[in-house]
């Protein structure tokens, strides 16, 4: 029986930037719910399949849908976090030179479109580093150059986490009370802010408007709802708090470019 490896011993602490010219792959379940803070001098393209996967940046939690990847550039500090350990993490690890298109320097959520999981996928027997002699090499290298043209929209389905004491408070709130309307002007009051501090506090804390935020975080609990596959969309919607399926199913489609049935089908099995 192969021995289980200190935290230390992993992969991606220990193999991944040893040779610098490599590209790096790594496929294989995750075999834990979480792998802890780390960074790579490679970028990191990540496709995952089954659970529901998070990651966590300094300033950002990513959630990853199914048929989407994240990208992270060199050096960012990034933890993952899954539901089961059954997950299956697709990982690609590429040297990038600083004047390189400024994609690869920004980390986001993207769409998986046929081509390009094909390609993944065609790469599902690599393991380690393929040196600039391999065969393999221009498969991956190919890759890497169709990303930015790709890849021209992020999907926002990340959110900052604020560092405001008061405002994580209100932020943890509002999570817990997805199914409901809650009102701004009532939230102010129970923290002790005004409407315009508090508005204020929360676009500089967290990039973005009181709204924006909530409803990013009931699409993520809805993502997660749907992939349960134990609700209707209804019943998800209704989850999260929208009386109107139309509603529901016009800002779902404006976040992800998808209606929820359509998400589904391509989702689950």
């Amino acid at each position: 029986m192969k021995a289980k490896k200190n935290s230390s011993d992993k992969y991606y602490i220990t193999e991944v930037d040893v040779i610098h010219d490599s590209i790096y792959c790594y496929h294989d379940v995750m075999g834990e719910y979480l792998i802890p803070d780390h960074s790579h001098d490679k970028a990191q393209l990540i496709y995952t399949e089954g659970g529901i996967v998070h990651i966590h940046t300094e300033n950002n939690i990513y959630y990853i849908p199914p048929r989407h990847f994240m990208w992270i550039p060199a050096g960012i500090k990034h933890s993952i976090h899954t539901n089961t350990d059954k997950s299956i993490m697709r990982n690609l690890y590429f040297p990038v030179n600083p004047k390189e298109e400024s994609f690869y320097k920004i980390e986001g959520i993207y769409l998986v479109d046929d081509l390009l999981l094909n390609l993944i996928l065609y790469t599902d027997k690599w393991r380690g580093d393929v040196l600039v002699d391999n065969k393999n090499y221009a498969v991956l290298l190919a890759i890497k150059s169709i990303l930015p043209d790709l890849c021209k929209q992020a999907i926002p389905l990340s959110l900052t986490f604020p560092k405001n004491a008061r405002l994580k408070k209100i932020v943890s709130f509002m999570a817990e009370h997805l199914d409901e309307q809650l009102s701004y002007t009532d939230l102010a009051k129970k923290y002790g802010f005004s409407e315009r501090t508090l508005n204020r506090l929360f676009k500089k804390e967290t990039g973005m408007s009181f709204i924006r935020y909530f409803t990013i975080q009931k699409m993520l609990k809805a993502i997660e709802l749907l992939l349960a596959n134990e609700m209707t969309v209804n019943e998800v919607a209704f989850a999260v708090g929208y009386n109107s399926t139309p509603t529901f199913s016009n800002t779902f489609f404006k976040l992800l470019g998808q209606r929820p049935s359509e998400f589904l089908q391509k989702s689950i099995p």
